[in-house]
Order: structure tokens, then C-alpha cells, then sequence
């Protein structure tokens, strides 16, 4: 039997959400973007979003992420010293000046990569966990593919310009919420202002990041810039308890990246608001039930449910509930029965599970009499006389 599908109208949920519709649309002067609000998963911006391009020193990201996953499960501590080669030595760019008579420590080298942003600190780290940045790249390559990250190759470990170095910027949103989400130990040198490192780059010693110390609740991750890139941002910000990530590439100047990234963190916060829609147990239809020790069961919500909704109010909130009907039993409390679908303006819908509100067993002989005289009077076109 088809399941039949059934359209509730906002007023079965307008108690929590009539007031929340709309967003103004968002139009970024960046030529790739992808914003996401991290707390619900919702994804509020994207343009030329899985677009391979190329990522500059905004790859210097996935470098920390496998050096991360290094300390995670013991390869390296933060005190473990690094060799420094002549060829991470000669790396150009922006640099930590080491020569082959250093042997800085990991975390150094962490404080290096984000603060000063080191094309040889990057070297140094591939060298010391794969023997060549060549291997380490393939590496990197093939943890980012694991990971999810389907648009994203490497030829190196800083993000020099190479054909085969590429990302899209969906792909450093996966991997900037999972430095965030994963090694929550290590995020916070992402907010690091400032890192002299031995006094050797005074004029390098400043944390690229535009957004740090606006008090927007911004706290990482990775900016870059090259001729052929542009310039381009990896960035994050928490406010009461909402986070947003946001990933912006090929804006003309350092300024425009700066105006850019502090509207797109005021835009996700401003034009959005987060609300508890459903509560846990919440009933929201009835399905019925074949040979069980009841005809019917309710279904319900299994959690809280909260929800990205925009701010301004335009249009009605829709949705709909799908559910197998009748359902055999024994039926288990908590089984997933159906699906609500809501669906808000401009944003993808959310699906929510229907779930049995108790378990129901199967029924005994009378039951089962029952189910079976109105299977023939329905075959048979008679009347249900109340069996």
C-alpha cells in the first residue's frame, strides 16, 4: 500500500514559526564562496561552490589537519623537533627565516603555518612526517578524498602555485569545521594575533585574518592570496552559541577580502535566527495498525527539534508528513514509522524521523478475527458494523 501523503498547513506549526520566514538575498563580490551556519548544518550561500581552484595558503589548512591527526594519535607531541632542509630553507613567500641549524617544535611550526603564515614551516612539517612534501602531498590527497573532500588535489604542502593544486570551497568548509569540530585542543592558535618566533620576521609576525579583534566572535582560520587565486579567506565565528564558517576566494585586494568577510559574518548572524520548532514527543499523526493489540499508534517527534529559519517574514512555513498506514505489528517503541519534511523559503527543506510513540504487540486470536472481517467487508463493498 501506498503511503498516503498528507500536507499540514502553517497552522500546525505556527505557534513557533509564522514569525519566521524570509532572508534577503546575499550577493558577494567574491567569485567562489560557501557559507554555512554550523550549529544546524544549514548551508546560506553558495557560488561556484565545488569549483576546483586554485587555494593558495588557504590549503596550509588540510598541512595542519594531517599534522593534527600526527599529534591526535601519537606520532608527534607539541614538543617533538622538526630538521629544517635547504629546500624548506630556500621556500620564498612568506616565511619563518629557518635555516638548517633550527630544530623547531611542533607547535612552533602549528603557530608558524597559521600566524606567519610559513611556505617553509609547511616544507619542514611534510618532510618530518612523510620524508618528501611530494609524498606527503599524495598524501594529503588521499585523506582528503576520505574525508569527503571530492574536489580537492595537492602537489604541495604550502599552496604554491601548481596546476594540480586545488580545492573548492566547499571542500575547505568540510575541512575548516572539522579542524573546529576535531581538535577543538589545537583551534585555538587559529586566533593567535601575533607570533615573533625568535624575532627573525618582525614585519611577518601578524596574523593575517582581517576579522580577529573586530568582536564579531570571529576566531580563525586561513587567509591566501596569489596572482592567480586572488585573495581569498577561510573564516569562523561564534556568537551565543551559533557558529558560522564561511570560505571566499578571488577578491581583487586584501581590503575587499576584509569588507567582504565582516558582511558575510554580519549577514549569517543578522538574517537568521535559530528556534526550537518541535519538542521531543510531540504528536503529529496517527497511523493505523494491523493485527496489534491496538488499531492505532501515534507518531511522534524522537528530539528537540531547532531549526535555521530567516528572520523576516514573507511567506508561510509548509509541510509534509509521509507515513506507511497501516503498519503490521509488533511494532517497537521508537521505530521509525515516516518523515516530516518542512520546507523554508530560500533554504534546503529539513527531514525529521516520525517515530512509534510505544511499542504495540501483536495482537491474540480476537484481534486478528477483527482485522480479518474487515479485510472482507472492504473486498466485498460492506458497511463496518463495529467488530
Amino acid at each position: 500500500m501506498r503511503p498516503p501523503l498528507l500536507r499540514l498547513a502553517v497552522a500546525a506549526l505556527a505557534v513557533l514559526v509564522l514569525a519566521l520566514p524570509a532572508r534577503a538575498a546575499f550577493e558577494t563580490r567574491a567569485k567562489a564562496a560557501y557559507v554555512i551556519d554550523q550549529s544546524t548544518g544549514t548551508v546560506l550561500l553558495e557560488k561556484n561552490a565545488q569549483q576546483p581552484l586554485p587555494p593558495a595558503s588557504m590549503s596550509k589548512l588540510m598541512t595542519l589537519n594531517m599534522l593534527f591527526e600526527a599529534l591526535h594519535d601519537g606520532r608527534v607531541t607539541l614538543q617533538t623537533r622538526f630538521s629544517v632542509s635547504e629546500r624548506a630553507k630556500a621556500m620564498g613567500g612568506s616565511t619563518m627565516f629557518l635555516n638548517e641549524r633550527d630544530r623547531p617544535t611542533v607547535e612552533e611550526l602549528i603557530q608558524g603555518i597559521i600566524v606567519m603564515s610559513g611556505n617553509d614551516a609547511c616544507v619542514v612539517v611534510a618532510e618530518g612526517l612523510a620524508g618528501t612534501e611530494e609524498a606527503f602531498a599524495r598524501l594529503m590527497t588521499e585523506r582528503a578524498q576520505a574525508l569527503g573532500m571530492e574536489n580537492s588535489t595537492f602537489a604541495n604542502a604550502s599552496g604554491w602555485p601548481h596546476p594540480n593544486q586545488r580545492m573548492s570551497m566547499k571542500d575547505l568548509a568540510i575541512l575548516a569545521q572539522r579542524l573546529i569540530d576535531e581538535f577543538p585542543e589545537y583551534y585555538g592558535y587559529f586566533s593567535e594575533r601575533e607570533f615573533p618566533f625568535d624575532g627573525r620576521a618582525p614585519q611577518n609576525r601578524f596574523n593575517r585574518n582581517p576579522l580577529l579583534g573586530l568582536g564579531i566572535g570571529a576566531d580563525g582560520l586561513k587567509t591566501g592570496h596569489t596572482s592567480e587565486a586572488g585573495y581569498g579567506l577561510v573564516g569562523s565565528a561564534l556568537q551565543a552559541g551559533r557558529r558560522v564558517t564561511f570560505v571566499i576566494s578571488g577578491l581583487d585586494t586584501a581590503e575587499q577580502r576584509a569588507e567582504e568577510a565582516e558582511r558575510i559574518v554580519n549577514w549569517a548572524f543578522r538574517q537568521f535566527v535559530q528556534r526550537k520548532i518541535l519538542r521531543e514527543g510531540q504528536r503529529l499523526a496517527e497511523t493505523g495498525v494491523w493485527l496489534g493489540e491496538i488499531e492505532q499508534v501515534s507518531l511522534v517527534v524522537p528530539a528537540d527539534i531547532e531549526m535555521l529559519l530567516p528572520a523576516v517574514v514573507r511567506e508561510d512555513v509548509e509541510a509534509e508528513i509521509t507515513y506507511r498506514s497501516p503498519v503490521i505489528a509488533p511494532i517497537a517503541e521508537g521505530q521509525e514509522l515516516g518523515e516530516l519534511v518542512i520546507n523554508r523559503p530560500e533554504l534546503a527543506p529539513v527531514r525529521v524521523p516520525l517515530v512509534a510513540e510505544r511499542a504495540v504487540a501483536r495482537g491474540g486470536f480476537v484481534p486478528r478475527l477483527r482485522t480479518a472481517a474487515q479485510v472482507l467487508m472492504r473486498r466485498f463493498g460492506v458497511q463496518d458494523a463495529g467488530l
